[in-house]
Protein backbone atom coordinates (compact mmCIF):
# COMPACT_ATOMS: atom_id res chain seq x y z
CA UNK A 1 0.00 0.00 0.00
CA UNK A 2 1.16 3.13 -0.30
CA UNK A 3 2.89 4.93 2.50
CA UNK A 4 0.28 6.50 4.91
CA UNK A 5 2.69 9.82 6.10
CA UNK A 6 1.93 10.94 2.03
CA UNK A 7 -1.70 10.99 2.89
CA UNK A 8 -2.36 11.87 6.59
CA UNK A 9 -5.95 11.63 7.10
CA UNK A 10 -7.10 9.85 3.87
CA UNK A 11 -8.15 5.88 4.20
CA UNK A 12 -7.28 3.16 1.67
CA UNK A 13 -10.59 1.71 -0.30
CA UNK A 14 -11.25 -0.82 -2.49
CA UNK A 15 -13.73 -1.30 -5.05
CA UNK A 16 -14.65 -4.01 -7.12
CA UNK A 17 -15.92 -3.67 -10.21
CA UNK A 18 -18.61 -5.54 -12.12
CA UNK A 19 -15.99 -7.28 -14.62
CA UNK A 20 -13.82 -8.11 -11.56
CA UNK A 21 -11.37 -5.56 -11.34
CA UNK A 22 -10.19 -4.39 -7.57
CA UNK A 23 -9.57 -0.36 -7.97
CA UNK A 24 -7.90 0.96 -5.44
CA UNK A 25 -7.72 4.80 -4.04
CA UNK A 26 -7.57 6.77 -0.71
CA UNK A 27 -10.03 9.09 0.43
CA UNK A 28 -10.20 11.93 2.40
CA UNK A 29 -11.69 15.53 2.99
CA UNK A 30 -15.49 16.20 3.26
CA UNK A 31 -17.61 18.21 0.57
CA UNK A 32 -18.32 17.69 -3.08
CA UNK A 33 -16.51 14.51 -4.78
CA UNK A 34 -13.42 15.41 -6.45
CA UNK A 35 -11.51 12.34 -8.48
CA UNK A 36 -7.90 12.64 -9.06
CA UNK A 37 -6.24 10.19 -11.78
CA UNK A 38 -2.69 9.92 -11.80
CA UNK A 39 -0.51 8.90 -15.11
CA UNK A 40 2.73 6.87 -16.55
CA UNK A 41 4.80 5.37 -14.83
CA UNK A 42 3.15 6.61 -11.67
CA UNK A 43 0.66 5.70 -9.36
CA UNK A 44 -2.06 7.98 -7.01
CA UNK A 45 0.80 8.81 -5.38
CA UNK A 46 1.47 11.70 -7.41
CA UNK A 47 -0.78 13.79 -5.80
CA UNK A 48 0.42 13.60 -2.01
CA UNK A 49 1.51 16.99 -2.19
CA UNK A 50 -2.18 18.84 -3.34
CA UNK A 51 -4.09 15.89 -1.72
CA UNK A 52 -4.61 17.48 1.81
CA UNK A 53 -5.05 21.27 0.18
CA UNK A 54 -7.99 19.86 -2.22
CA UNK A 55 -9.32 17.63 1.03
CA UNK A 56 -10.15 21.24 2.93
CA UNK A 57 -12.84 21.55 0.15
CA UNK A 58 -14.12 18.22 -1.42
CA UNK A 59 -13.98 14.60 -0.85
CA UNK A 60 -11.18 13.69 -2.42
CA UNK A 61 -10.56 10.08 -4.01
CA UNK A 62 -7.21 9.62 -5.63
CA UNK A 63 -7.10 6.44 -7.48
CA UNK A 64 -4.99 4.02 -8.98
CA UNK A 65 -6.05 2.95 -12.50
CA UNK A 66 -6.47 -0.31 -13.38
CA UNK A 67 -2.95 -1.88 -14.13
CA UNK A 68 -1.16 0.07 -11.94
CA UNK A 69 -0.51 1.01 -8.10
CA UNK A 70 -2.63 -1.51 -5.71
CA UNK A 71 -5.37 -1.82 -8.64
CA UNK A 72 -5.79 -5.17 -10.29
CA UNK A 73 -3.78 -6.12 -13.41
CA UNK A 74 -6.63 -7.40 -15.90
CA UNK A 75 -6.06 -9.28 -19.36
CA UNK A 76 -5.89 -6.52 -22.19
CA UNK A 77 -7.24 -8.77 -24.69
CA UNK A 78 -6.53 -9.23 -28.06
CA UNK A 79 -7.21 -5.92 -29.09
CA UNK A 80 -6.02 -4.26 -26.00
CA UNK A 81 -9.64 -3.33 -25.10
CA UNK A 82 -9.01 -4.29 -21.52
CA UNK A 83 -6.69 -1.64 -20.94
CA UNK A 84 -8.68 0.73 -23.49
CA UNK A 85 -10.03 4.42 -21.83
CA UNK A 86 -13.31 3.37 -22.11
CA UNK A 87 -13.18 0.64 -19.94
CA UNK A 88 -10.57 2.34 -17.41
CA UNK A 89 -13.20 5.43 -17.76
CA UNK A 90 -16.00 2.80 -16.55
CA UNK A 91 -13.83 1.59 -13.94
CA UNK A 92 -13.56 5.32 -12.28
CA UNK A 93 -17.57 5.86 -12.88
CA UNK A 94 -18.13 2.74 -10.76
CA UNK A 95 -15.53 3.59 -8.23
CA UNK A 96 -17.07 7.03 -7.64
CA UNK A 97 -20.96 5.37 -7.28
CA UNK A 98 -19.46 3.05 -4.86
CA UNK A 99 -18.29 5.25 -2.69
CA UNK A 100 -21.88 7.31 -3.09
CA UNK A 101 -21.28 9.73 -6.09
CA UNK A 102 -22.73 10.05 -8.51
CA UNK A 103 -21.70 13.36 -10.30
CA UNK A 104 -18.23 14.55 -9.44
CA UNK A 105 -14.90 16.65 -10.78
CA UNK A 106 -12.13 15.34 -11.71
CA UNK A 107 -8.63 16.42 -12.18
CA UNK A 108 -6.40 14.49 -14.14
CA UNK A 109 -2.67 14.14 -15.32
CA UNK A 110 -0.96 12.47 -18.34
CA UNK A 111 -2.85 9.06 -18.87
CA UNK A 112 -5.33 9.67 -16.36
CA UNK A 113 -6.17 12.46 -18.13
CA UNK A 114 -7.17 10.44 -21.22
CA UNK A 115 -9.23 8.38 -19.08
CA UNK A 116 -10.62 11.34 -17.82
CA UNK A 117 -11.24 12.83 -21.37
CA UNK A 118 -13.55 9.11 -22.17
CA UNK A 119 -15.55 9.55 -19.13
CA UNK A 120 -16.53 12.95 -20.14
CA UNK A 121 -17.38 12.05 -23.03
CA UNK A 122 -19.09 8.44 -22.13
CA UNK A 123 -20.39 9.58 -19.32
CA UNK A 124 -21.36 13.30 -19.31
CA UNK A 125 -24.23 13.03 -16.65
CA UNK A 126 -21.10 12.32 -14.00
CA UNK A 127 -18.59 15.02 -14.20
CA UNK A 128 -19.43 18.11 -13.30
CA UNK A 129 -15.55 19.83 -14.21
CA UNK A 130 -12.74 18.26 -15.84
CA UNK A 131 -8.81 19.60 -15.08
CA UNK A 132 -6.83 17.90 -17.34
CA UNK A 133 -3.18 18.40 -17.30
CA UNK A 134 0.01 18.91 -19.70
CA UNK A 135 -1.81 16.72 -22.70
CA UNK A 136 -3.10 17.06 -26.35
CA UNK A 137 -5.85 15.27 -27.33
CA UNK A 138 -4.25 11.98 -28.15
CA UNK A 139 -5.85 11.37 -31.80
CA UNK A 140 -3.66 14.66 -32.63
CA UNK A 141 -1.04 13.84 -30.82
CA UNK A 142 -0.78 10.95 -32.92
CA UNK A 143 -1.32 12.55 -36.25
CA UNK A 144 0.56 15.64 -35.44
CA UNK A 145 3.46 13.87 -34.35
CA UNK A 146 7.32 14.91 -35.67
CA UNK A 147 10.94 14.26 -34.55
CA UNK A 148 10.67 15.98 -32.50
CA UNK A 149 7.83 14.87 -30.44
CA UNK A 150 8.76 11.20 -31.07
CA UNK A 151 12.64 11.66 -29.41
CA UNK A 152 10.85 13.18 -26.33
CA UNK A 153 8.17 10.91 -26.51
CA UNK A 154 9.93 7.81 -27.35
CA UNK A 155 8.23 5.71 -24.94
CA UNK A 156 4.94 5.61 -26.67
CA UNK A 157 6.30 4.30 -29.63
CA UNK A 158 8.45 1.79 -27.42
CA UNK A 159 5.64 0.52 -25.41
CA UNK A 160 3.21 -0.50 -27.74
CA UNK A 161 5.73 -3.19 -29.51
CA UNK A 162 4.50 -6.61 -29.35
CA UNK A 163 4.66 -8.36 -26.16
CA UNK A 164 7.09 -9.79 -24.83
CA UNK A 165 9.44 -7.78 -26.07
CA UNK A 166 9.25 -4.08 -24.35
CA UNK A 167 7.83 -6.55 -21.04
CA UNK A 168 11.03 -8.27 -20.86
CA UNK A 169 13.09 -5.07 -20.91
CA UNK A 170 10.94 -3.40 -18.31
CA UNK A 171 11.17 -6.47 -16.05
CA UNK A 172 14.77 -6.58 -16.33
CA UNK A 173 14.90 -3.59 -13.99
CA UNK A 174 11.67 -1.92 -13.26
CA UNK A 175 13.44 0.80 -10.84
CA UNK A 176 15.69 1.72 -13.47
CA UNK A 177 13.18 2.40 -16.05
CA UNK A 178 11.46 4.56 -13.56
CA UNK A 179 14.18 6.73 -13.18
CA UNK A 180 15.12 7.26 -16.79
CA UNK A 181 11.06 7.70 -17.72
CA UNK A 182 10.54 10.37 -15.56
CA UNK A 183 14.54 11.46 -14.78
CA UNK A 184 15.08 12.28 -18.76
CA UNK A 185 12.08 15.02 -17.78
CA UNK A 186 13.24 19.28 -17.87
CA UNK A 187 13.83 18.82 -14.19
CA UNK A 188 14.96 15.57 -13.40
CA UNK A 189 14.41 13.62 -10.51
CA UNK A 190 14.59 16.69 -8.57
CA UNK A 191 10.92 17.06 -7.74
CA UNK A 192 9.86 13.94 -6.49
CA UNK A 193 9.81 13.01 -2.74
CA UNK A 194 12.04 9.85 -2.10
CA UNK A 195 8.79 7.90 -0.35
CA UNK A 196 6.64 8.53 -3.81
CA UNK A 197 9.28 7.54 -6.16
CA UNK A 198 9.71 4.35 -4.28
CA UNK A 199 6.36 3.73 -4.39
CA UNK A 200 6.76 4.35 -8.28
CA UNK A 201 9.34 1.69 -8.13
CA UNK A 202 7.81 -0.57 -6.21
CA UNK A 203 4.62 -0.87 -7.94
CA UNK A 204 6.38 -0.78 -11.41
CA UNK A 205 7.72 -4.73 -9.81
CA UNK A 206 4.77 -6.04 -9.17
CA UNK A 207 3.55 -9.04 -11.39
CA UNK A 208 1.81 -8.27 -14.36
CA UNK A 209 2.56 -4.38 -13.86
CA UNK A 210 4.83 -3.87 -17.29
CA UNK A 211 2.11 -5.64 -19.34
CA UNK A 212 -0.37 -3.72 -18.04
CA UNK A 213 1.68 -0.38 -18.48
CA UNK A 214 2.38 -1.93 -22.16
CA UNK A 215 -1.65 -2.71 -22.62
CA UNK A 216 -2.68 1.02 -21.98
CA UNK A 217 -0.38 2.15 -24.71
CA UNK A 218 -1.17 -0.47 -27.09
CA UNK A 219 -4.98 0.49 -26.28
CA UNK A 220 -4.06 4.30 -27.17
CA UNK A 221 -2.79 3.49 -30.45
CA UNK A 222 -5.30 1.14 -31.52
CA UNK A 223 -9.03 1.08 -29.66
CA UNK A 224 -8.63 3.97 -28.00
CA UNK A 225 -7.85 6.31 -31.66
CA UNK A 226 -10.95 4.39 -33.00
CA UNK A 227 -13.41 5.35 -30.21
CA UNK A 228 -11.64 9.09 -30.91
CA UNK A 229 -12.35 9.13 -34.47
CA UNK A 230 -15.92 7.87 -33.74
CA UNK A 231 -16.94 10.85 -31.72
CA UNK A 232 -15.23 12.99 -34.06
CA UNK A 233 -17.40 11.91 -36.89
CA UNK A 234 -20.54 11.77 -35.30
CA UNK A 235 -19.11 15.48 -33.94
CA UNK A 236 -19.73 14.48 -30.33
CA UNK A 237 -17.79 16.69 -27.58
CA UNK A 238 -16.78 17.20 -24.37
CA UNK A 239 -19.79 19.72 -22.60
CA UNK A 240 -18.43 19.93 -19.01
CA UNK A 241 -16.32 22.93 -18.32
CA UNK A 242 -12.59 22.36 -19.16
CA UNK A 243 -9.59 23.54 -17.56
CA UNK A 244 -6.32 22.93 -19.57
CA UNK A 245 -2.94 23.33 -17.79
CA UNK A 246 0.48 22.02 -19.24
CA UNK A 247 3.93 22.79 -18.35
CA UNK A 248 5.74 25.73 -20.15
CA UNK A 249 8.74 23.73 -20.23
CA UNK A 250 7.82 20.33 -21.10
CA UNK A 251 6.97 18.44 -24.77
CA UNK A 252 3.51 19.49 -24.85
CA UNK A 253 4.50 23.00 -25.09
CA UNK A 254 7.25 22.81 -27.42
CA UNK A 255 5.25 20.52 -29.81
CA UNK A 256 1.20 21.25 -29.70
CA UNK A 257 -1.03 23.80 -29.52
CA UNK A 258 -2.60 22.77 -26.92
CA UNK A 259 -5.79 25.17 -26.48
CA UNK A 260 -6.53 25.01 -29.92
CA UNK A 261 -6.70 21.48 -30.14
CA UNK A 262 -8.92 20.64 -26.78
CA UNK A 263 -10.98 24.05 -28.52
CA UNK A 264 -12.08 22.20 -31.33
CA UNK A 265 -13.60 18.97 -29.45
CA UNK A 266 -14.75 20.55 -25.91
CA UNK A 267 -17.28 23.39 -25.55
CA UNK A 268 -15.92 25.54 -23.04
CA UNK A 269 -12.11 25.31 -22.75
CA UNK A 270 -9.55 27.62 -20.96
CA UNK A 271 -6.11 27.26 -19.28
CA UNK A 272 -2.73 28.29 -19.54
CA UNK A 273 0.97 26.69 -18.80
CA UNK A 274 2.46 26.75 -15.65
CA UNK A 275 6.32 27.25 -14.72
CA UNK A 276 7.18 23.62 -14.53
CA UNK A 277 7.99 20.67 -16.55
CA UNK A 278 5.53 17.63 -17.17
CA UNK A 279 5.02 16.44 -13.72
CA UNK A 280 3.08 19.45 -12.57
CA UNK A 281 1.16 18.04 -9.21
CA UNK A 282 5.05 17.76 -7.63
CA UNK A 283 6.65 20.15 -9.83
CA UNK A 284 4.32 23.39 -9.12
CA UNK A 285 1.78 21.99 -6.39
CA UNK A 286 0.84 25.80 -5.10
CA UNK A 287 0.52 27.14 -9.14
CA UNK A 288 -1.50 24.49 -9.60
CA UNK A 289 -3.62 24.62 -6.51
CA UNK A 290 -3.71 28.28 -7.50
CA UNK A 291 -5.13 28.00 -10.91
CA UNK A 292 -7.61 24.60 -10.24
CA UNK A 293 -9.41 25.78 -6.90
CA UNK A 294 -11.49 28.67 -7.96
CA UNK A 295 -12.24 26.57 -11.00
CA UNK A 296 -13.66 23.82 -9.35
CA UNK A 297 -15.29 25.66 -6.72
CA UNK A 298 -17.36 27.75 -9.43
CA UNK A 299 -20.14 25.55 -8.92
CA UNK A 300 -20.35 25.12 -5.22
Amino acid sequence: MPLPELFPGFADRHVTTADGVDIHAKVGGRGPALLLLHGHPQTLSIWHRVAPALADHFTVVAADLRGYGDSSRPPGGADHAGYGKRAMAADMVRLMHALGADRFAVLAHDRGARVAHRLAIDHPAAVSRLVLLDIAPTLDMYALADDTFARAYWHWFFLIQPAPLPERLIEADPAAYVREVMGRRSAGLAPFDPRALAEYQRCLALPGSAHALCEDYRASAGIDLEHDRIDRDAGRTLDAPVLLLWGAEGVIQRCFDPLALWRRIATDVRGEALPCGHYIPEEAPGALLEKVLPFLRADA
